[in-house]
């Protein structure tokens, strides 16, 4: 009875053979795992070690290279975010103008990621992930150097040297997005004065005596220092509708001194120019009524500076109250008036932010 035939014998030795032969995979998944975990954690330690020096020897690097570090997973989450609202529209067949206000809002700041340097399509995506892929090749460059724990110093430089040409938002400081900010809008409100000169001077073509007086009368008071209220602006909505004053109508130094206003090139042929600064204004106006949807009580102090920002006041040295006083106003206007009346729209821009 404990003699063994050659069959089973060869048997047993063919099982033994096939479970080696499965569990060496395993094994070595196991170890090229352990392998890869090892080498993670010392890589962790290192880092860890290298930012402690850092911090001790270098604090105004530190700060900078932190902000490389959480831009890094900031742009990472942004890529996800946007994949799920392109995946939902899709699946759902949505247009840009169904979403929620803070979907359109973060599709808008990629759109904008060069401040304005492509044209808002409503029914389209594909704007926005050109621009999303040219702000992601950008940032390869600088991923790619950071990778060597002590290669981070020369992301550091490029950070502390040129931070505005040559990073994407995702890696700039909190002080250097206000400062920043500042400088686009100084850059920009060279044309306010522009945009209010040339209205004025389109206002004395127009036939009717009336509304051409109220309108005169509106832009000598900003010229003068004065905020219009809104009711000066709603008595004159009627101008900016088939009259001199539509945007398709404007003469072409006033359409690129409003183009400056939006953060649009002005080197473009008039046609353009006209276009891309109507596409520009319906979005916000799209946006303003998602915005209302929401309610201004839901945003954050950084989105109602933001908002205020986009429609043309410089909101980074004003108080809370001013700006959420400033943003009902202006929703108040943008609800009221048409598409058509896409032109006063653009204007208030400037006439409401000129002198806050």
């Amino acid at each position: 009875g404990g003699i063994m035939s050659p069959q089973l014998t060869r048997g047993r030795g063919l099982r033994c053979q096939v479970c080696k032969s499965q569990e060496h995979p395993l094994s070595s998944r196991a170890t090229s795992r352990a392998l890869v975990a090892a080498v993670a954690a010392v890589a962790r330690r290192v880092n860890a070690r290298y930012e402690r020096y850092l911090e001790r020897s270098f604090p105004r690097f530190y700060v900078l290279y932190s902000t490389f570090t959480s831009g890094i997973q900031a742009l990472f989450l942004e890529v996800k975010e946007i994949s799920k609202i392109r995946l939902r529209m899709s699946r759902q067949r949505m247009k840009v103008q169904q979403l929620p206000y803070r979907d359109m809002e973060r599709l808008r700041q990629e759109i904008a990621g060069s401040l304005g340097a492509l044209v808002w399509d409503p029914d389209s995506l594909s704007s926005v992930w050109r621009q999303f892929r040219r702000d992601a090749l950008k940032a390869i460059p600088i991923g790619i150097i950071a990778i060597p724990p002590f290669a981070n110093f020369l992301v550091i430089v490029l950070m502390y040297f040129f931070p505005r040409q040559l990073l994407i938002r995702y890696f700039w400081t909190p002080q250097q997005q206000l400062e920043f900010l500042d400088v686009y809008d100084s850059i920009r409100r060279v044309s306010y004065p522009d945009v209010v000169q040339s209205l004025a001077l389109a206002a004395r073509s127009l036939p009717e005596a009336r509304p051409r007086e109220l309108l005169w009368q509106l832009c000598s008071q900003v010229q003068g220092g004065a905020r219009p209220h809104l009711t000066q602006l709603l008595a004159v909505r009627s101008l900016f509708v088939g009259s001199p004053l539509v945007l398709n109508r404007l003469q072409v130094d006033h359409v690129k001194a409003l183009s400056q206003v939006l953060f649009l090139t002005p080197h473009l042929p008039a046609v353009l120019l006209r276009h891309r600064l109507l596409s520009h204004i319906l979005e916000i106006r799209h946006l303003d009524r998602a915005l209302l949807r929401l309610g201004l009580g839901q945003l954050s102090e950084e989105e109602l500076r933001a908002a205020c920002y986009l429609r043309g006041l410089n909101s980074t040295h004003l108080g809370w109250a001013e700006c959420r006083a400033w943003l009902e106003q202006w929703l108040r206007l943008s609800c009221e008036l048409q598409a058509s009346e896409a032109s006063l729209l653009a204007h208030s821009m400037v006439l409401l932010s000129l002198n806050y």
